[in-house]
């Protein structure tokens, strides 16, 4: 009697998530497939730097040193042994028919599965505020990367602008490797942040650490400010105009600016395999649709920041519960998952105290002047956007079509969510009436060559 083959599992995303959903099929028996566009696995929030890099763990995670060297151990000791196979560098750019369409090194490979667990995570929620466009305006996660990777700030005299955790830990970590920061501008009011302080409770320690690196920025911090524009010359940024919670005018100079507002899932192969989505009016964003496991229908499973934004923490746990649903569906025995479902719950409520303290700023994007520009890939300005709205409806994709907002290189993974809220504004209805820009195969730039080479 033949064997039954053994189920085709593919992992996207080799953070917290992937890497425990990779671990617990490896326990069951299985043999995933990890696919990851890091060189190596650890995710945006415990990425490596390259080899013969001399700063600790406890220099670059803080207080997550342990959580990262232990993923970190984990993923290279199955990786080594053989348990699992680790496509490393190589990003999924679109997905058709139970395939996936790899671009690597050796241009795009196709990758069959029976099963799909996306650990896609997320990127940085970013407003747009009148000057963005111009050279030396980054988001946080990018001025974390190139101090975590490379051990470099992107500016000589750094401004710092948004709302949330990452904005104060990136400030926090910038200030302590050296870097003059000169101001972290917060768009979130003392009062906001206080009404979300019971459901941060349900984590005191992580609130408490939160609040230790607020004190180390010190006087640099400044909450409740209104975000008037970024002056910039012909070579990039030159300052920061804002006010302070009492209207007091200021102009801070700068040649960096690093701009987010917490995160956004990122959902685009999600939606290229067929998963429904939903609102969620208090992160202001549309959220994959899954079971409490990570289902997502299509022998698909979500984990991670991806589906819901419950930080490194939720994402481990989420990847084991999705692989664990994957197990059970296939028929296979899985460990208990009733302790895992009561502490994510508790991580939900965290999220939503963080969701309310930290809001996006809705009213701010819908005030954008007509001249202000919300789509930098193709130079589309608010105007331009209301316009459209006027001409096609209420609709997402009408507006896209008409305004050419979110057709650039990030395929409106920054402008998106502020589009969005000025075409709601222009035709009078809430945000997820207008819905969603529709997701585009590739999900990443790809060069024409590599799909000449696709079979």
């Amino acid at each position: 009697m033949s064997e039954t083959p053994s189920p085709r599992i593919v992992i996207v995303g080799a953070g917290p998530a992937g890497i425990r959903a990779a671990a617990t099929l490896v326990e069951a028996g299985l043999h995933p497939v990890v696919i990851d566009e890091g060189q190596r696995a650890g995710g945006q929030i415990y990425r490596r730097p390259p080899a013969g890099f001399t700063r600790t763990a406890k220099q670059l995670y803080g207080s997550e040193a342990a959580k990262a060297d232990a993923l970190h151990a984990l993923f290279d000791w199955l990786a080594k042994e053989g348990r699992l196979t680790h496509c490393a560098a190589s990003s999924v750019i679109a997905a058709q028919n139970g395939r996936l369409h790899v671009l690597g090194e050796g241009g795009v490979q196709l990758v069959g599965y029976d099963r799909l667990i996306l650990a896609t995570g997320a990127s940085d929620r970013v407003a747009p505020v009148p000057g963005w466009q111009s050279a030396g305006a980054y988001s946080l996660g990018a001025a974390q990367i190139a101090l975590k990777a490379q051990g470099v700030a992107l500016g000589r005299r750094i401004v710092l602008i948004g709302s949330g955790p990452l904005l104060t830990l990136v400030g926090a970590q910038l200030v302590k490797a050296g870097a003059d920061v000169a101001a972290v501008l917060d768009t979130s009011p003392w009062h906001q942040q206080m009404r979300g302080l019971w459901q941060l409770a349900a984590r005191p320690l992580v609130t408490l650490r939160g609040l230790a690196l607020r004190a180390r920025l010190g006087g640099r911090s400044h909450a409740g400010v209104t975000l008037e524009r970024i002056e910039a010359d012909e070579k990039g940024v030159t300052a920061m105009r804002w006010r302070d919670a009492g209207g007091r005018e200021h102009r801070t100079p700068c040649d960096m600016i690093g701009m987010g507002w917490h995160l956004r899932a990122e959902t685009h192969l999600a939606d290229l395999v067929g998963c429904a989505f939903t609102y969620d009016e208090q992160w202001r964003q549309w959220l994959p649709k899954t079971d409490e496991m990570g289902r997502a229908g299509n022998s698909v499973y979500l984990a991670g920041d991806g589906a819901r934004l419950l930080g490194a923490d939720g994402a481990e746990i989420a990847g084991r519960l999705a692989a664990a649903a994957c197990l059970a569906d296939l028929g296979i025995p899985a460990r208990s998952t009733g302790a895992d479902l009561r502490k994510l719950a508790r991580l939900e409520r965290f999220a939503r105290g963080l969701a309310c303290a930290f809001p996006w700023p809705a009213a701010t994007a819908r005030a954008l002047p007509d001249d202000a520009v919300v789509c930098r890939c193709e130079n589309v300005t608010a105007g331009a956007v209301r316009e459209s709205a006027s001409f096609g409806g209420g609709e997402a994709n009408r507006v896209k079509s008409l305004s050419r907002v979110g057709m650039g290189r990030c395929q409106g993974r920054y402008c998106q969510l502020a589009a969005v809220e000025l075409v709601a504004a222009q035709a009078g209805c809430a945000p997820g009436a207008v819905g969603r820009f529709r997701g585009q195969a590739p999900v990443r730039p790809a060069p024409i060559g590599a799909f000449l080479r696709d079979g």
